[in-house]
């Protein structure tokens, strides 16, 4: 049996480590979102085979197995650790198509899992909008600077505490207590900042007549490739969706080619948005499933209460 460690931040170093010697594919795989989505979802490691192999709880398993989250980083393959893991786990989750090639014809059970779906776009159509098909969003940025005084700045340590204001007044607005998914996003955005120093993070945030209204953070994927991990903006005000969106993109995400925007979870207005904006590509997620198991069982998130 290999043993697990619970992650925690004096693995981050472990892990970008990893990370940097075999560049990850999917949004999962970066350390911030390893470790602040925790206190819903706590993940495990093995370090194994010049290897790292990440777990999660199965929900609902009474016997605590586990299934492996996202494919092995390193040089083990994702068949080999379903052998390495057998009798542990129960399958594995949130797969690229590049690691489950290897793994037809072996007599798992494969399942596409569209929801988690990661949105690729092209950093240059974000940030400029051009042609024909932006032209709602661009639309609606014009009527927000015309109603407001907008403007940007790079997120530092001094402007954490107000973009944590921010947070608990957008919380405020969408009843974040009543809603489990939304509750813990809330746990993991103050996380994120409580360790933001720390976290090798890219943030951008809007004020509005001098009062930060909307953010943006994110982070390196891989050499090319930077992902979105959170970005809110206050609602009620016309435009500032899309404003901090596209001033992200033009001012936080220089050097970057592509800019990974996460999953829709297969919520039908969150897909729409972001199809809205027309993705360069979307990297394809797989379940593998090993006896029952079922992918649903890890999507179960808790409420407010600890």
């Amino acid at each position: 049996m290999i043993e697990t460690t619970v992650l925690d931040r004096t693995h981050q170093s472990l892990c970008k480590a990893f990370f940097a010697r075999f560049p990850p594919e999917i949004s999962e795989h970066t350390f911030t979102n390893l470790f602040v989505w925790r206190s819903s979802r706590p993940v495990y490691f093995a370090d194994k085979d010049n290897s790292l192999f990440f777990l999660v709880d199965a929900m609902g398993s009474a016997n605590g197995r586990k299934v492996l989250f996202g494919p092995p980083v390193g040089e083990v393959s994702l068949s080999r650790a379903v052998e390495m893991f057998a009798g542990a786990i129960d399958g594995a989750i949130r797969l690229p198509a590049s690691a489950v090639k290897e793994c037809i014809g072996k007599g798992f059970d494969l399942l596409e899992d569209r929801a988690n779906a990661d949105y690729v776009y092209l950093v240059e159509d974000l940030a400029g909008l051009a042609g024909r098909r932006y032209a709602k969003k661009r639309n609606q940025i014009k009527k927000c600077l015309k109603a407001y005084s907008c403007a940007y700045e790079p997120i530092t340590a001094d402007l954490v505490p107000r973009c944590l204001d921010l947070q608990q007044r957008w919380c405020a607005s969408r009843s974040c207590d009543t809603e489990p998914g939304l509750c813990a996003e809330y746990k993991a955005i103050v996380s994120m900042f409580e360790h933001f120093s720390e976290l090798d993070l890219i943030g951008g945030a809007i004020r509005v007549d001098g009062e930060i209204q909307a953010f943006a953070v994110a982070e390196q994927l891989c050499p090319d490739v930077a992902v979105c991990h959170f970005e809110k903006a206050m609602p009620g005000m016309q435009g500032l969706g899309q404003l901090i969106n596209q001033w992200f993109a033009l001012y936080g995400l220089k050097g970057f080619t592509f800019v990974n925007r996460e999953q829709d979870l297969g919520v039908p207005g969150l897909r729409q948005a972001k199809k809205s904006y027309h993705p360069h590509h979307l990297v394809e997620k797989y379940t593998l499933s090993l006896a029952s198991f079922k992918s649903e069982c890890t999507e179960l998130v808790p409420g407010c209460a600890d």
